[in-house]
């Protein structure tokens, strides 16, 4: 689908995380379909490090002016570098990834380039919607902006309708298209390769299962639920947690692990750009977080046939099958949630069928190439739109 080559930026996070993966593998595929694409960001994309793809980046710096520092300038210093970047290349679209601020940004921008403006597309992840965005001081801005966007996607219906519901809006004012997060089904696949985690724990049994939990370690994703999790299924049947992540609790968890006596049979391994081989030899991964829009690092594990045990919100049942692919549980209920583990790893025809079914269902819902169609289409349909 290439009805015309497209000239293309993308604005997201440069950290690890969800929403900055996906922005990166979208503008890569773009790419790889023959488009022009831009990055306009702090730094480059984690998630770009390495790439040979032709990709173009644009670093957004701010004033070292002593009277602006800690002042808050990136939302400004961002939109006068996307409009330096639209007025330079002639962009087509504009694609910004979190509202906070990056759609405020464009808005701005847009303000200033007037009729030469790229149509803009805001795709909200979660937090923005559901946390930062409907906060008071931040609300009005960000209602604004996306009313000011020329489209709006969500990776899940659950964010779609919290957006509708948090700001106010309906599906006339602020229509939203809901275009699912994708995984690379080719490089995750399943695996049962143990050497990686045998390098992480020499000791390791032939047998002894392997929990998994990836995240950005914020409040939100409950880590001492992790903690606890594993704690309780370890006192029932030995086994071992895969830590992979950082942020504010991290620290936390491995004092309450130590305080556990437990600290030997976990792995903290900080941020990690390729975990693939880890991730598929594992054989549950914990999601007890307390808001998820949906869950991209559960997709990853499902897309390699490892079961996800998780809380019972947000986009979650949209991605995890209970009883099928996994389980879920009502937030903050541990014990639920261990008990689900256990079943897992206690039953190995229940864990087979489980694992081939996530598989299955990776394959039918969430590949790379049908998002990108989805994405190239409404890239397309809005230049076709603004041209008439």
């Amino acid at each position: 689908m290439t009805d015309r080559r497209l000239n293309l930026a993308i604005t997201c996070f440069s950290t690890f995380g969800g929403s900055g993966m996906i922005a990166t593998e979208i503008g890569l595929a773009m790419a790889e379909r023959g488009h022009r694409v831009h990055f306009i960001a702090r730094e480059l994309p984690v998630h770009l490090h390495g790439t040979r793809h032709p990709v173009l980046f644009h670093e957004v710096t701010e004033s070292t002016y002593p009277a602006l520092q800690n002042s808050g300038t990136y939302p400004l210093a961002l939109a006068s570098k996307m409009i330096e970047v639209c007025q330079k290349e002639r962009l087509d679209i504009l694609h910004v990834h979190y509202a906070v601020p990056h759609a405020t940004a464009a808005w701005m921008a847009r303000e200033v380039l007037g009729p030469r403006a790229p149509r803009i597309v805001t795709t909200l992840h979660g937090t923005d919607t559901t946390l930062v965005g409907i906060e008071p001081s931040y609300l009005p801005i960000t209602r604004f902006s996306l009313l000011r966007s020329d489209a709006v996607t969500t990776p899940s219906a659950f964010l779609r309708r919290a957006t509708w519901e948090g700001f106010h809006l309906s599906p006339e004012t602020v229509p939203i298209e809901v275009i699912f997060n994708f995984v690379d089904t080719v490089r995750h696949t399943p695996r049962r390769n143990r050497a990686g985690l045998r390098r992480l724990f020499p000791e390791l049994g032939d047998g002894e299962p392997v929990l998994i939990h990836v995240s950005n370690f914020r409040p939100v994703k409950r880590i001492q639920d992790v903690c606890t999790i594993f704690a309780e299924v370890n006192r029932r049947l030995p086994c071992r947690l895969v830590m992979i992540g950082d942020g504010p609790e991290r620290e936390g968890a491995e004092r309450r692990l130590g305080e556990l006596g437990l600290e030997e049979r976990v792995a903290f391994l900080g941020n990690q750009e390729d975990f693939v081989e880890l991730l598929a030899a594992c054989d549950a991964f914990l999601l007890p977080s307390e808001k998820e829009s949906f869950g991209l690092a559960a997709l990853e594990a499902l897309s390699c046939g490892v079961p996800v045990v998780a809380s019972d919100i947000g986009g979650v049942p949209e991605l995890v099958s209970h009883g099928e692919t996994g389980y879920l549980a009502p937030v903050g209920d541990v014990s639920a949630m261990a008990a689900r583990v256990l079943t897992l790893l206690r039953d190995a025809a229940l864990w087979k069928a489980c694992s081939h079914r996530a598989r299955e269902q990776v394959l039918a819902r969430f590949q790379r190439a049908p998002a990108i169609d989805r994405y190239e289409a409404l890239y397309q349909r809005l230049v076709a739109a603004a041209h008439r």
